[in-house]
């Protein structure tokens, strides 16, 4: 038997191990075309930058934006060669700038003209995570709708609440819902934060002074004092961000990574939110339970053994986002600890689980705007469970009522005892208590059925749910979903 290993395909990640994000906008959103483009992007945008100021001829930097696709290069050999330097982006710029001198000779002095390796990359990183958080809260917008029609539609459904994994009190489905809305709806609005004032470009120079950038702008202009160059680094870093549609820093952040740790922390408490509602989903779509079920496809569910089973495939997906983004989110977080102007290590162990984050955060808000969209609600078998118990479940209620009447400590000792012995002999709680003597001659039979009517006992459920809503409709538009 031959033990020759076949040829393998040459795709190296196409999201098999990865089921979330496989085939999302988020996915190719952050693909390594994508961030090559990012940096591409970069690049252009400095050089347009450094030309609206005058140092660079407004044809050159025209020329290099016009070349800067992504397309005209192997992506796969700057990879490779990117060991060398343990990044990209000086292969990058090889490769850029022979590109450039092949079309436009005279603009290819001025492809990455004072610039660092880290400035570049950092840049790409944001546009890249704004271009995805863009696709990101568009589909929180979605599930947003969705829910707060699901919110609206069951305000009044009675289902049963349930308090570590047992009955607890009745609730409405509506207010499940709602809760899931306004958790969205949080999220949402964080996200656009981030993407409005958190995504800052990056621009530092070889360690953070902007020498090289200042240095060329004293050269253009021919001087000799400092004082000519005076304010240049600002002014370029605002016209780098305006360039990139980003916001500028106080600062370069070379190594003061707060932003990176901060957009962590935004996905990973977005994923964490969607991951809720899976949850819940996969719970209410147990066999036994069956209060919802995801909406149907083909092929969607599937067992590879049990032709009966028809599994919560897209909960589960989500679920697995939002238990990976968190642990990603912490290794941004160690790497803050980034030592002098520039981190051997800890920059650079931050792209990838930063892409993850990215992606995960982004393919799980994909597949939950599909799962609430198509989302089935059993308001029969919820009312069914809810009655499971007998009026169990509205105890809670009696102890109150009986409260005034017995003492509260009497009061709930007698409801403990019948909901003892309803639990062991069958019967129903009305039946038990119809026979108690503390409460008979207080209550007839016709009373009791109302104390235990689970949907005389929701408290503010319609109301808290109204108010989620009304939340939801009065937002400010664009300003979170």
């Amino acid at each position: 038997m031959s033990t020759t290993t076949p040829p393998l395909p040459d795709v190296l990640d196409a999201g098999l191990l990865s089921p979330v994000r496989a085939g999302t906008p988020a996915e190719a959103a952050t693909s390594d075309g994508a961030w090559l483009q990012a940096l591409l992007d970069a690049e252009a945008a400095l050089v347009r930058a450094q030309a609206s100021l005058g140092n660079v001829p407004v044809e050159a930097a025209e020329a290099i934006t016009a070349l800067a696709r992504a397309d005209a290069l192997d992506l796969r050999e700057i990879a490779v060669l990117g060991r060398g330097a343990a990044n990209p982006v000086v292969a990058l710029v090889q490769a850029f700038t022979a590109l450039v001198a092949a079309k436009a000779p005279d603009a290819a002095d001025y492809v990455h003209r004072g610039s660092t390796s880290q400035d570049i990359f950092d840049t790409a990183l944001m546009l890249v995570a704004g271009r995805t958080l863009d696709l990101l809260v568009a589909d929180l917008e979605g599930i947003a709708e969705c829910l707060g029609s699901l919110a609206g539609e069951h305000a009044r459904t009675l289902m049963a609440g349930r308090t570590l994994a047992l009955h607890a009190v009745p609730t409405t489905f509506g207010l499940k819902a709602a809760g899931w809305l306004a958790a969205v709806c949080e999220a949402a609005g964080r996200l656009r934060r981030v993407r409005a004032e958190g995504l800052v470009v990056q621009l530092g120079g070889a360690a953070g002074t902007l020498a090289g950038y200042v240095e060329y702008e004293k050269l253009h202009r021919g001087a000799r004092e400092e004082t000519v160059a005076e304010g240049y680094a600002a002014r370029l870093t605002d016209r780098f961000a305006a360039e990139t549609g980003l916001s500028a820093p106080v600062l370069p952040w070379h190594s003061h990574r707060a932003p990176i740790a901060a957009l962590a922390a935004e996905l990973a408490l977005t994923t964490g939110v969607l991951g809720k509602i899976a949850v819940d989903v996969q719970s209410l779509a147990r066999t036994e339970t069956a209060e919802v079920a995801e909406p149907a496809a083909a092929g969607r569910g599937v067992s590879s053994a049990m032709p009966q089973k028809r599994n919560p495939a897209l909960a589960t997906l989500i679920r697995s986002a939002a238990l990976q983004v968190p642990a990603y989110a912490s290794v941004l977080t160690h790497t803050m600890l980034s030592e002098d102007e520039r981190s051997a290590g800890a920059w650079h162990a931050e792209w990838q689980p930063l892409r993850e984050c990215l992606r995960l955060a982004g393919g799980a808000a994909h597949t939950a705007r599909e799962l609430v969209a198509g989302l089935e609600v059993s308001p029969a078998r919820m009312r069914a469970n809810l009655d499971l118990t007998g009026g169990l479940i509205v105890s809670e209620r009696l102890a109150a009522v009986l409260a005034p009447v017995l003492g509260k400590a009497a009061a709930k000792e007698v409801m403990s005892r019948a909901s003892r012995e309803a639990t062991a002999s069958g019967l129903s709680l009305a039946e038990v208590l119809s026979k108690e003597d503390a409460i008979a001659g207080r209550f007839d039979a016709r009373e009791l059925r109302r104390l235990l009517d689970p949907a005389g006992y929701t408290g503010a459920a319609e109301e808290l749910t109204e108010r989620a809503l009304r939340r939801y409709e009065d937002r400010p538009r664009g300003a979170g979903a």
